[in-house]
């Protein structure tokens, strides 16, 4: 598998590159993009010690299977569409997406099976959201739900 990772110096993006190592998912490639600031640091993904690079225009000309993005709406509105038009699956953690109606919007303990040979940009909740949809999902099998209000 090749990866790429948007944003991967934020604290969201830390948590990426852990997530991957918990579960012991080992891309092939794994490239860490960030911002012209963080150009050059330095990450550590189980033993390899990955240099951060800008992202740039030609940035997914590599060819990655994968890219996620969690750099804020605006980045993703701008570079997400460039990745996955190089054959990406992109999944943004910002909320660029989740209101079009063309990109589906996932829980993968929901309804993840959607995504089954499908390409493109994916969309993710925002963390209240998924986190009520987890809960509620039991009493949806169960009894149905009509309708829920929230406020956050």
């Amino acid at each position: 598998m090749r990866l790429a990772i948007v944003g991967a110096t934020g604290e969201v993006g830390r948590m990426m590159l852990r997530k991957l190592e918990e579960e012991k998912i080992s891309p092939k490639v794994i490239d860490l993009l960030a911002s012209k600031r963080s150009e050059g640091k330095h990450l550590k993904f189980e033993t390899r010690d990955l240099e951060v690079k800008e992202l740039r225009e030609g940035s997914f000309d590599k060819g990655y299977d994968y890219v996620l993005f969690s750099a804020g709406a605006t980045v993703s509105k701008h570079y997400a569409p460039m990745a996955a038009e190089r054959g990406a699956v992109v999944i943004d953690n910002s909320s660029a997406f989740r209101s079009d109606a063309e990109i589906p919007l996932v829980v993968p303990e929901i309804n993840g099976d959607i995504l089954k040979g499908y390409g493109g940009i994916v969309a993710n909740p925002n963390c209240s959201t998924i986190q009520m949809v987890l809960s509620l999902s039991g009493i949806y099998k169960s009894y149905g739900i009509k309708t829920i209000v929230v406020s956050t």
